[in-house]
């Protein structure tokens, strides 16, 4: 599993946010460079955004959820083209876990377990 995973659900169908792009983003100096990206399965989870290779730094992340994408494919409207959640690592053994609960108007974000 990526030492960082997220979780979308949403909350206005009550399901998971499946087939959501996501970006996740590393600061370096004020310049945000990519670092991975992927997409959520069936579940709405994405646990493999990071690749083995890939070890977690100290620093100032972002995940960035294409949310305009995935009200377009189901004929919604949504007001959000895209959900950012910057977030900060402090101890890099850790696991982080930034789920999103979605709906067209309106997310909320935590750190999960």
């Amino acid at each position: 599993m990526s030492s960082i995973t997220t979780h979308v659900l949403d909350t206005a169908k009550g399901r998971p946010g499946s087939g959501i792009k996501v970006t996740l983003e590393f600061q370096t100096e004020g310049i945000w460079d990519e670092i991975a990206s992927g997409q959520t399965n069936f579940d709405g989870r994405l646990t493999d955004l990071l690749s083995d290779a890939y070890h977690l730094i100290a620093g100032t992340y972002r995940l960035t959820f294409d949310t305009h994408s995935y009200y377009a494919n189901q004929d919604e409207p949504g007001f959000y083209p895209h959900v950012t959640v910057a977030f900060e690592v402090k101890d890099p053994t850790q696991h982080f876990h930034v789920p999103l609960l979605l709906s067209p108007f309106g997310y909320s974000t935590y750190r999960g377990s």
